[in-house]
């Protein structure tokens, strides 16, 4: 295991990048620490697996370094960095059985067969594999091959990280949910080094003790799952984080207060808050967004769009003005769509943005 820095990481594919757009992975400086369970995350072409990649020595980086518990490895290949990879689709020895397959790497280290015994047979219990280990893997489903996989790149216990590219997308719903509980508990029971890279939050949330979400070849914000649910850094998180994601309603500051842009209605203005140049932005989760039937001091009318039962709560959408927002309730009185209803903001659950970026 080790500590992973990037020290001012960037990357492009162009031979002579000259602005923000040519990379696919813009200056970033990160520390992962010893044993820890990160997930980056992000939608496709982000960046995120470029930058594992960067990690694992598959791809060399335009500029900076990659600095393993100190140790400049920025251009030593994948065999000298002494991690494992677990990628998006099985990569297994179909003529072998389950067992050899988990052993394999431990042979080729010239590990006694004593250990190799002990360490397969712990790792095949963690993932249920104990009844198949003399079964050859070439008759196995996709999703029994993929959990080999996953036992190959967690057997080494010496390794510096394991990093895992999107590892469960060819795996069974059922069976991807208790398998990102598995990892959690691997996590926990072997102390090993985790990175995941995922599209999916739902993944990320659950596996990750921090989360690095990214986008267009940026890190706009690393944190907890309630850190990046609560108090999201960058509009991107807010949008992307949560199902659905943030209400994101663009204003201006009039007179000391906020004027909800398409409207004429104004919320008191935090104290201290400055717009300064660009654009503001209101952010507030559909969750904190109280839906009531009748006027309300301090609440919005809205019109309503639609009223959805989900089964856990109702998803009401309406529209302030020219400008749209969902509402989540636990109970909902009648509503149909065309009617008002007053939509309450609460202070302490709204956070504002200047130019994307979070401000106190």
């Amino acid at each position: 295991m080790a500590r992973i820095e990037l020290a001012g990481i960037a990357h492009s594919y162009k031979a002579n990048p000259t602005q923000p757009s040519d990379y696919a992975l813009r200056p970033m400086e990160m520390i992962w620490q010893d044993g820890g369970a990160y997930a980056l995350l992000g939608p496709s072409g982000c960046g995120k697996t470029t930058l594992l990649n960067i990690i694992s020595g598959l791809i060399t980086p335009s500029q900076g370094k990659v600095l393993f518990d100190g140790h400049d490895v920025t251009q030593l290949p994948p065999e000298k960095r002494n991690i494992a990879q677990v990628f998006q689709f099985p990569v297994i020895y179909d003529t072998m059985t389950v067992g050899e397959n988990l052993a394999f790497p431990l042979k080729n280290r010239g590990w006694k067969n004593a250990e190799i015994e002990r360490r397969v047979a712990q790792i095949a219990e963690i993932l249920e594999l104990s009844g198949e280990l003399k079964q050859r893997a070439s008759g196995l489903t996709a999703d029994a091959k993929q959990k080999i996989s996953l036992g190959r790149g967690l057997v080494r216990p010496d390794v510096a990280a394991v990093l895992f590219d999107e590892p469960l997308t060819v795996i069974d719903p059922h069976l991807k949910w208790l398998l990102r509980r598995k990892l959690k508990e691997i996590h926990h029971e072997l102390k090993l080094s985790l990175i995941y890279v995922t599209h999916d939050q739902i993944e990320a949330l659950t596996f990750a003790d921090q989360v690095v979400v990214m986008t267009e070849g940026e890190v706009v914000q690393i944190g907890s799952a309630q850190a990046l649910f609560e108090a999201p850094a960058h509009t991107f998180v807010g949008y992307f984080i949560g199902n659905p994601g943030m209400n994101l309603l663009p204003c201006s500051l009039r007179d000391g207060r906020v004027l909800i842009s398409g409207t004429n209605n104004t919320l008191p203005a935090p104290a201290g808050l400055d717009a300064g140049a660009g654009q503001l932005t209101l952010g507030i989760r559909p969750e904190y967004v109280e839906c009531l039937a009748t006027e309300t001091a301090g609440a919005l009318p809205a019109r309503v769009l639609s009223a959805r039962n989900m089964g856990t709560h109702w998803l009401v959408e309406g529209k302030l003005g020219g400008q749209r927002i969902a509402s989540k309730q636990r109970t909902l009185h009648p509503t149909k769509s065309g009617d008002t209803v007053w939509m309450k903001l609460p202070a302490d659950r709204t956070l504002y943005y200047l130019n994307d970026k979070r401000v106190a």
